[in-house]
């Protein structure tokens, strides 16, 4: 389920932080679903549990997850104010990248190609959840 690149320059909790929100952004982990523990996971992953925990430490602090002492991590519910807050933070860093995308010659029917190919992929995968 959590795959990770021992040999990349990005940090391993990075990794789990973003594999996770990818898997609940996927629906993969449903709200209130419960999140391996700290200890479990790093076993199956064989990593430091500190990373493990430093990761849930910053997807709670986003939001994605929370934690309930003595029961373990849970995924999140987005309220809508969550939601927009996020929405707001993405849309910036949309600009940021899609302006760097520009200025290093990328086209703009290119960025629509790929917007469209990410909305039919998502749209793929909410049909095979059904």
């Amino acid at each position: 389920m959590i795959n990770l690149d021992l040999k990349s320059r990005m940090p391993i909790y990075e990794q789990l932080v973003d594999r996770v929100k990818q898997l609940i952004i996927q629906g993969v982990i449903k709200p209130d679903e419960k999140l391996p523990s700290v200890r479990s996971l790093a076993q199956e992953l064989t990593i430091n549990p500190n990373t493990i925990q430093k990761a849930y430490r910053e997807l709670e602090r986003e939001g994605y997850i929370y934690s309930l002492p003595g029961k373990g991590s849970f995924v999140g519910k987005m309220g809508d104010q969550e939601n927009d807050r996020k929405i707001e933070s993405l849309t910036r860093n949309f600009e940021q990248v899609t302006s760097e995308l520009l200025y290093l010659g990328a086209s703009k029917r290119q960025l629509i190609k790929l917007i469209e190919q990410l909305e039919e992929e998502r749209g793929k995968e909410d049909e095979s959840r059904d």
